[in-house]
């Protein structure tokens, strides 16, 4: 089963583009967004920074991803 993604455009480091994501991801996103509290763009940003500085072999949308994976499993301990 094939479930329809939801593509939001952002500027990250006055650069702009687009991230389709699953809306469940994008409900843990905005989530993990209220409880930071910065602005998406910036929280997204700072992830993209944390990614290309680890040498992850994952695009930005895996990465999400993997994030909104993590911070249910941590919710849930």
């Amino acid at each position: 089963m094939t479930k329809p993604k939801q593509k939001r455009s952002i500027s990250i480091h006055a650069h702009r583009t687009s991230i389709a994501l699953e809306v469940e991801f994008w409900d843990v996103i905005d989530e993990a967004v209220e409880k930071d509290g910065r602005a998406l763009a910036a929280f997204i940003a700072a992830l993209d920074d944390e990614r290309t500085q680890s040498d992850s072999p994952h695009g930005l949308a895996a990465y999400l991803r993997l994030y909104a994976l993590e911070f249910v499993q941590i919710r849930h301990r």
